[in-house]
């Protein structure tokens, strides 16, 4: 079942390396994160060490701690300087990590981005975790569907450069006129996937629209920093706040009652996905509008004109189900 998160150049880097599958062949894969200590992004992990296994591969985690590009591209340099196969890497800016992607296939490496896309001149294949036209009416759904005489709603996204947030939140607009007449969208902030800066983004919404009946988080992180703050400013049952969240993070909220529903594609598959994305490059099948891939037990996809493909359609969690699957991830 599928299921469904340019500061200083000096930024740290953190590089965490797991523990290697059998790599029979000698293939390593690094999957690249947009920082580590997120729960999504281990949960991906968990997927990409089980594709590792079935593959006989080594997949190298790693990421840096702040969520720049400026970081990743530190972590990327490091990986070309260990000639690694393949990258595949879930980017915190479309652009500027494609000069260094290049350099990257330049030297034979073979490249992927996912979750978060990076430039077609950057990459080979992008794995979209679903469709970017029913991730953006899922996410306003999901408020609507609570405000049955409509209302004003906000967005907190992540970073303002996040290729994946921009392309959900222009698609959740877009959805607005025909479907959701009633949704009266008057603001998007960005938090930069940090909770500090969700929380305080959060706060101000709050203040400056005293009418806002739902908070929308497209990111695992804003969206429990915004449910957080209504549960501490006693607005539980005035604002509800959804997006896409991880069940095991956000289980405190719908018990609570700060939110009523929430969804997110299974992150797990979506590393698992990566991984065999990855190696089938590796392995020499090419990448090529109308070609298709098999991501082992989660099915096969198939690229569209510009290389990319969705992986599965968002899961909805709420009250029914949120403690079974907050068990799993």
């Amino acid at each position: 079942m599928n299921l469904f998160k340019l500061l200083a150049a000096t930024a740290t880097v953190a590089v965490m390396i797991a523990a290697p599958a059998a790599a029979q062949d000698g293939t390593r894969i690094a999957l690249v994160v947009k920082s580590l200590g997120n729960g999504f992004f281990d949960a991906a992990n968990k997927g990409a060490q089980e594709a590792a296994e079935e593959l006989g591969v080594e997949v190298i985690y790693t990421g840096p701690t702040a969520a720049t590009a400026e970081a990743q591209i530190e972590v990327v340099n490091t990986l070309i300087a260990q000639q690694v196969d393949a990258i595949a890497i879930s980017a915190n800016d479309p652009d500027a990590l494609v000069p260094v992607l290049q350099r990257a296939q330049e030297r034979g490496i073979k490249v992927i981005s996912w979750d978060s896309g990076v430039a077609p001149e950057g990459r080979q294949i992008h794995l979209n975790p679903s469709d970017v036209n029913l991730i953006g009416e899922t996410i306003i759904k999901l408020a609507a569907d609570y405000l049955p005489e409509g209302g004003d709603v906000a967005i907190l996204s992540a970073a303002s450069t996040a290729t994946n947030q921009n392309a959900w939140i222009e698609a959740a607009k877009a959805a607005i006129p025909e479907k959701f007449p009633n949704i009266n969208l008057v603001a998007t902030v960005y938090g930069d996937d940090d909770s500090v800066k969700s929380t305080e983004e959060a706060r101000g919404l709050i203040s400056a629209y005293p009418d806002l009946k739902a908070i929308i988080a497209p990111t695992t992180v804003g969206v429990v920093a915004a449910a957080q703050v209504v549960t501490d400013q006693d607005l539980i049952g005035k604002i509800n706040v959804t997006g896409l969240a991880l069940p095991s993070e956000f289980k405190q909220f719908i018990d609570n009652g700060a939110s009523q529903a929430v969804a997110l594609w299974n992150p797990i598959d979506l590393g698992y996905s990566a991984v065999f994305l990855a190696n089938a490059l590796v392995e020499g099948e090419e990448a090529a509008p109308g070609a298709s891939f098999s991501i082992g037990r989660v099915g096969e996809v198939t690229l569209d004109d510009t290389n990319s493909a969705a992986m599965a359609a968002p899961f909805q969690f709420d009250a029914s189900n949120i403690e079974e699957f907050s068990k799993i991830y």
